[in-house]
């Protein structure tokens, strides 16, 4: 059986959160995509941004399997194999941000050496769906990784203060408390002082399709 899963959302908002990237995104350099899903955002960016290299990752082995099944239609160099990574753990999997150092150009004597650490990092629709305990350890472990400068991306529905909830918002925070009490959209406020707990500054919010947003962070 084929193992690509779909998410029809994708085909709507990948454009639209394109268009952010190309103003966010360094002109190289290795992004980590965080909780990637079925797959379907990364092998797009990929082939949108080819100078770039993109890392998926994702908690869930069948997530997994169909991030390296869409990987393997799509035959893209610039496109790595998934990482297993759960945002909430304390500790992260580096996959190819980690360096190698050879000293002779006969490259027989190459050592690992300490990672320069991601050029971005994106997670799309991982916030809301998910503990809260994954969005702290989203901020913590790109705390980590990312290299000084580097943006963190964020794609989801939230509770803003100073702006109205859309009722398809509320409906929606309800259905997802009701599938898992710890799930359920966040207030935006909560999330960027979080972030700015981390070293994370905020720097840009875009209003996005089905009332989400982006909200763009900038390691300190």
């Amino acid at each position: 059986m084929n193992a690509r899963r779909h998410a029809p959302a994708t085909q709507r908002n990948r454009e639209v959160i394109a268009g952010v990237l190309r103003h966010e995104l360094p002109a190289n350099g290795l992004i980590l995509e965080v909780a990637s899903g079925s797959g379907e955002h990364v092998v797009h960016f990929a082939e949108l941004f080819p100078a770039l290299e993109w890392q998926p990752s994702d908690a869930d082995a069948l997530a997994r399997e169909s991030i390296s099944a869409w990987q393997d239609e799509a035959d893209l160099p610039n496109l790595h194999q998934p990482l297993d990574l759960d945002a909430a753990a304390p500790d992260w999997p580096l996959g190819h941000a980690n360096a190698i150092l050879c000293v002779n150009k006969d490259y027989n004597s190459c050592v690992p050496v300490k990672s320069v650490g991601y050029a971005a990092c994106i997670c799309i629709n991982m916030v809301h769906i998910s503990k809260w305990a994954a969005t702290v350890g989203l901020f913590k472990g790109c705390a980590k990784v990312l290299q000084a400068g580097a943006p963190l991306i964020l794609y989801d529905p939230y509770f803003r203060d100073a702006v109205e909830t859309a009722p398809s918002n509320l409906a929606f925070d309800i259905d997802l408390r009701s599938r898992n009490p710890e799930w359920g959209l966040r207030h935006l406020e909560e999330v960027d002082h979080e972030a700015m707990a981390h070293g994370f500054e905020p720097t840009r919010l875009v209003e996005m399709l089905a009332n989400n947003i982006i909200r763009v962070y900038r390691k300190r």
